[in-house]
C-alpha cells in the first residue's frame, strides 16, 4: 500500500492534515465532504468495566458550583473531596474511595491504555481545529492538542447500527464558547471515546458527547453540557452549572 496525505483549509485558515492508505493503483477511499478517508478498520468498543456506572471518576477532587445537574454516579479515589452537591442535584450515587470508585478507578486506566493503544492501517490524522467536521467510524489521532473551534464537529454513523470512533489526543482538549458536537446517522455517545493525553477544558455552553477519558484534569465552564462521561485519572473535575447525563 502506498501512503498519500490529504490537506483540508478550513475556516480561519486552520488546517488539518489527514493521513490515509491509498490503494496501489493509486486511488483512494474518500467520500466525505471534508475529504476525510472513510475507514475500513472496525473499531471494537472500548471495555470501561467498573467504569461504566460512573457519570464523574477523578483522581483528586470534583468541585461543582451554581445549578450543576448529574445523571450518573460521581466517584472519587484517591480524593477526598465532593463539593457543591447541593446545590448541585445528583441523581445517581456519591463513591468516595469506596470499593466502586477504587475499582472504577482500575478499570478506567485499563480503558485509557486499550484506547491508546489502538492502532489500524488507515487511522486518519487530525491536527489543529476539527470544528466544521465530520468524522466517520474508526480511529483518529492527533500528535498535539486539538480543539472544536470556528464550527461544530459531527459524528456521522453512516447507518451503521454500533459504530465506534475513538480519538487518541497527544495533549489537550479545548473546545470555544458554543462549540457543538452533533451525532448523525445513528451515532451513540456511548460509542464515542476522547483519549486525551493531559487534560480537557468545555467552552461556556458548548455542547459534548462520548466518553471523555483525561490524563489529568476536567474543566466546564458555565452551562457547557455532555452527553457520556468524564473521568479523571489523576487529576481534578471542576464544574459550573452544567447538565451532564451518562450515556
Amino acid at each position: 500500500m502506498k501512503t498519500k496525505t490529504f490537506i483540508s483549509t478550513l475556516a480561519l485558515a486552520t488546517v488539518v492534515i489527514l493521513t490515509s492508505c491509498a490503494k496501489d493503483d493509486g486511488s483512494t477511499n474518500i467520500d466525505n465532504p471534508n475529504g476525510i478517508p472513510s475507514q475500513s478498520t472496525v473499531q471494537a468498543k472500548v471495555e470501561l468495566a467498573g467504569t461504566a456506572d460512573f457519570a464523574l471518576l477523578a483522581g483528586s477532587a470534583i468541585t461543582s458550583t451554581g445549578a450543576t445537574n448529574i445523571t450518573g454516579n460521581i466517584g472519587l479515589s484517591p480524593g477526598t473531596s465532593i463539593g457543591g452537591f447541593p446545590p448541585g442535584i445528583l441523581v445517581g450515587s456519591r463513591e468516595i474511595n469506596t470499593n466502586l470508585a477504587v475499582q472504577g478507578k482500575v478499570d478506567l486506566t485499563a480503558a485509557y491504555n486499550d484506547a491508546a493503544g489502538r492502532t489500524a492501517t488507515d487511522i486518519v490524522t487530525l491536527s489543529g481545529n476539527i470544528g466544521g467536521l465530520t468524522l466517520t467510524p474508526g480511529l483518529y489521532k492527533t500528535t498535539s492538542s486539538l480543539a472544536i473551534s470556528s464550527g461544530d464537529l459531527t459524528f456521522d454513523a453512516e447507518g451503521k447500527s454500533g459504530s465506534v470512533f475513538i480519538i487518541q489526543i497527544a495533549s489537550a482538549l479545548t473546545t470555544t464558547s458554543g462549540r457543538k458536537v452533533f451525532l448523525k446517522g445513528g451515532a451513540l455517545a456511548s460509542n464515542i471515546y476522547w483519549q486525551i493525553g493531559s487534560s480537557a477544558t468545555f467552552g461556556t455552553t458548548s455542547v459534548m458527547k462520548g466518553t471523555i477519558m483525561a490524563m489529568q484534569s476536567i474543566t466546564f465552564n458555565t452551562g457547557a453540557t455532555l452527553d457520556g462521561r468524564a473521568l479523571a485519572r489523576t487529576g481534578g473535575i471542576v464544574l459550573a452549572g452544567n447538565t451532564i447525563v451518562k450515556h
